[in-house]
């Protein structure tokens, strides 16, 4: 047993890491959602600013969109043109996928200082895309609504994910080779 232990070390390091991370601010984040709720149903602060956000980045492509407030499910609702074209509801927000990539990332811990500008920098990066994504999506579906089911679940995700698999590969690429033998 004590064999392959050793042996699987390296693939139990990265379990334990990236399962510990995953958790840990899974926990955090669920917290954060838990005291963001009010005595009336709202979205959390970060989904409200990536409405606002997303808001502004539509007008100033020339679209005039407006988002409100709405409580059944709580979500922001995204007009565009007049037209509500979505919510943005908590899992819009980006977090979520940006807890994953730093549990990715952190379990394949290198030096603090360049595992922590490369978190930093990827969140922000994944924040802004996802900004992009939302604003994108609302004017794809303002003009091809027949489109929406394919767009939102398939066009759209695929951006955020294939976005954080590169910044995945950039990582792991990152990795000096005698670490990865490691």
């Amino acid at each position: 047993m004590k064999e392959l232990f050793r042996k699987y070390r390296s693939v139990l390091r990265f379990l334990l890491l990236f399962l510990g991370t995953y958790l840990v601010l899974g926990f955090l984040y669920g917290g954060y959602l838990q005291f963001s709720k009010g005595p009336t149903p709202h979205p959390d602060f970060v989904t409200q600013k990536v409405a606002t956000q997303s808001e502004t980045l539509l007008n100033e492509w020339g679209y005039a969109s407006q988002v409100v407030a709405h409580d059944h499910p709580p979500s922001m609702q995204l007009g565009v043109e007049g037209t509500i074209v979505g919510s943005i509801v908590e899992g819009c927000n980006s977090l979520s996928v940006i807890i994953l990539f730093v549990a990715f990332v952190v379990a394949f811990f290198q030096k603090w200082q360049k595992t922590l500008v490369f978190v930093l920098a990827g969140a922000v990066l994944i924040y802004a895309i996802n900004l992009l994504r939302i604003a994108v999506l609302a004017v794809a579906l303002y003009e091809y609504p027949e489109y929406q089911e394919v767009l939102h679940t398939v066009v759209f995700p695929g951006i955020i994910y294939g976005f954080v698999f590169l910044l995945w590969v950039v990582w792991v690429r990152s990795i000096p080779k005698s670490k990865s033998n490691g």
